[in-house]
Order: structure tokens, then C-alpha cells, then sequence
């Protein structure tokens, strides 16, 4: 039987890039919930013990952007200068001005009475994808255990445990009539933030225990599984003594990028005028919708169990991809409750979670 190797990899919620990525939909979701008309384009970057959000916001709200940033740092675990970052004690710097007014002049709500006709704030290449894998439709090498990670380190089942971290799966397929099939889990690989008193052979035991088994289903781990935990060695640094990060950094795989389909620009701290964000939110549905409906097996509109056209169809009878459209839609404009912040650790995609609108499967039937 032939088969073939596939992998993804993710990064964890204190992962500097996934810090910024929070603190900017954090700053999203308060100019939202004020006023659902702001234009919001934040970003943030962080360095040893310092956060900085610059960028260009137009809103009516009141918004507090250092105690956004503080508060933020705080809920994901850095409150210590030992793990990097003290969020009480920190540098915070904040540099916003107001938005483009050619960019407003297109987007903004109030100089069209129609929502079909305001535009993007910008343009792009977006990509929905959807595959029977998993319940999720989402691929098998989608790193689940980065979730686990955070919720044995905040429970304390493993309180040796920091912020920082990272996950890649690679998994055995067979090609099927033109469908990837997975076969086996071949390699997981974690590196973890620590403290300095765990040892090696307890990380690997936990991890193994309470982070790989509760999320990797049983039948596809076997004795030939690789595992690599921690391959270096050692991960105790103060994070992260050693680089700086933006929002826009490592977004070119969390999102999309699976099967040689990829986009560029970052989707958080951006409001939903920004297609390259909304836009993938919508053609997700629309993916995830062909699939549910039992059309594919695995839609970047391919593989399909009726002529693509057809398919094509349907998505078009059934989906608005007008920019104005997609937020109404969407529900896009609406903030607060961690609606945004949400999004920016763990994935957009593959969540049971009502705030996340486009997991929403519309169910597409083929005319008689």
C-alpha cells in the first residue's frame, strides 16, 4: 500500500507570537463591544519584560490599552519575572494613531446606507478548507494537545509547566479514490517552557500521560510511534530573552496552510473589514459545509463525490461573499466576552464554540 506523511504545527497560548496575537484581539474585542462600528488594525510585539501595541484605530470607545495589555498578559501565566514577563510589572508601550482615511473612505459604514456595498479594507488570497478526518473537520495533524498543555498547567496536573510551548503531528495517509485516509499517528513532537527543577524523564512521562493519550485517539498510536518531547534537551530559559515577535510572525501556517494551499496577513487585531481575516472565516463555512453535507471528503472544492461544478453552485446559492455581507452574516461586528481574544490561541478553526460563527454548518443539497 502506498502511502505518504503529512504534518502541522502549532504554537502554544504563551508562545510570544500567540501573546501578541491575544493582546491585539483583546484590543479588538473592547473597541467592538463599545462600538461596532470601530476599524481596528492593531499590532503588538514583546520582548523581555516589555509589550508594545501600535498601529491604527478609529472607534468612539473608551479604551484602557495598558490595562488591555496587562490584564492579558496576566490570564495566559506571566506573572513572574522568572518565566520572562511580569504583567504588573512590565514595560508597556502604546503607540495608535487613527486609520488611513484612504482605507476609511471604503470601508467605513456611514458614507453607504447598504451593507452589500462597503468594501474591503484590503485584498487577498483566501483559502477554506475541510476534511472528514476528524469530528472537527478539521485534518488529524491539527495539534490538539497545545490546549492540553495549558489546561494541566493552569489545573496544576502538571505545575512544573510554563507559558511557552509548541506541538507538531505527522500522520500516515493513504490515498483513497483521491482522498487522503490516515492511517497512524508516525511522530508527535512537543517542546515545552519548564521550570528548572522538573527533570527529563518526568517531562516525557507527563506529557505522555496527561497531554498525548487524552487527545490523540488510541487507534491511530502504535509501537512504532515516534515521540519526540523536549528533543533539545532543556527549555528553562526566562522567554524570551532572545527575540522579538509581532502578530503577523508564524500566522503563514496557524491558519491556513494545509495541502500546498496558502495565505499571507495576519487576522488578528484586525475588525472585519479586513477580508483577509472575515474572508476566511466565510469560505471555512462554506468548506466545512460542502464536507458536513457529504459532497467531499475533503473540499478545496476537489475530491468531490458530485461534478465540482455542481458544488460550486450551491456554495454560490448559499453563501454571500460580499465583504458588508459577510460581517452581517457573521455576526463579525459583535465584541467583549473574549469573543476575539479567543480566536488568537488554539486555532480559528475546528472549535465547538457559538462564538465562532463559521463553524456553523449549513447543510447544501444537490437539486434533484
Amino acid at each position: 500500500m502506498e502511502t505518504f506523511l503529512f504534518t502541522s504545527e502549532s504554537v502554544n497560548e504563551g508562545h510570544p507570537d500567540k501573546l501578541c496575537d491575544q493582546v491585539s484581539d483583546a484590543i479588538l474585542d473592547a473597541c467592538l463591544e463599545q462600538d461596532p462600528e470601530s476599524k481596528v488594525a492593531c499590532e503588538t510585539c514583546t520582548k523581555t519584560n516589555m509589550v508594545m501595541v501600535f498601529g491604527e484605530i478609529t472607534t468612539k470607545a473608551q479604551v484602557d490599552y495598558e490595562k488591555i495589555v496587562r490584564d492579558t498578559c496576566r490570564g495566559i501565566g506571566f506573572i513572574s519575572p522568572d518565566v520572562g514577563l511580569d504583567a504588573d510589572n512590565c514595560k508597556v508601550l502604546v503607540n495608535i494613531e487613527q486609520q488611513s482615511p484612504d482605507i476609511a473612505q471604503g470601508v467605513h459604514g456611514h458614507l453607504t446606507k447598504k451593507p452589500e456595498e462597503i468594501g474591503a479594507g484590503d485584498q487577498g488570497h483566501m483559502f477554506g478548507y475541510a476534511t472528514d478526518e476528524t469530528p472537527e473537520l478539521m485534518p488529524l495533524t491539527h495539534p490538539p494537545s497545545l490546549a492540553k498543555l495549558t489546561e494541566v498547567r493552569k489545573n496544576n496536573t502538571c505545575p512544573w509547566l510554563r507559558p511557552d510551548g509548541k506541538t507538531q503531528v505527522t500522520v500516515e495517509y493513504k490515498n483513497e479514490n483521491g482522498a487522503m485516509v490516515p492511517i497512524r499517528v508516525h511522530t508527535v513532537l512537543i517542546s515545552t517552557q519548564h521550570d528548572e527543577t522538573v527533570t527529563n524523564d518526568q517531562i516525557a512521562a507527563d506529557l505522555k500521560e496527561h497531554v498525548i493519550k487524552p487527545v490523540i485517539p488510541a487507534q491511530y498510536l502504535d509501537e512504532n510511534t515516534i515521540f519526540h518531547l523536549n528533543p533539545p534537551g532543556r527549555f528553562d530559559y526566562r522567554w524570551p530573552t532572545w527575540r522579538c515577535r509581532s502578530d503577523w510572525s508564524e500566522n503563514h501556517y496557524r491558519h491556513l496552510r494545509w495541502l500546498g494551499c496558502s495565505r499571507w496577513g495576519a487576522f488578528s487585531g484586525k475588525d472585519p473589514t479586513k477580508v483577509d481575516r472575515s474572508g476566511a472565516y466565510i469560505v471555512r463555512q462554506a468548506a466545512k459545509s460542502v464536507v458536513a453535507s457529504g459532497l467531499a471528503r475533503r473540499c478545496i472544492v476537489q475530491t468531490g463525490k458530485i461534478p465540482d461544478k455542481d458544488i460550486l453552485t450551491l456554495i454560490k446559492e448559499n453563501f454571500d461573499f460580499r465583504p458588508g455581507m459577510i460581517a452581517i452574516n457573521l455576526d463579525l461586528l459583535r465584541g467583549g466576552n473574549f469573543r476575539y481574544q479567543k480566536t488568537a490561541a488554539y486555532g480559528h478553526f475546528g472549535r465547538d464554540d457559538p462564538d465562532f460563527t463559521w463553524e456553523t454548518v449549513k447543510v447544501l443539497k444537490p437539486k434533484a
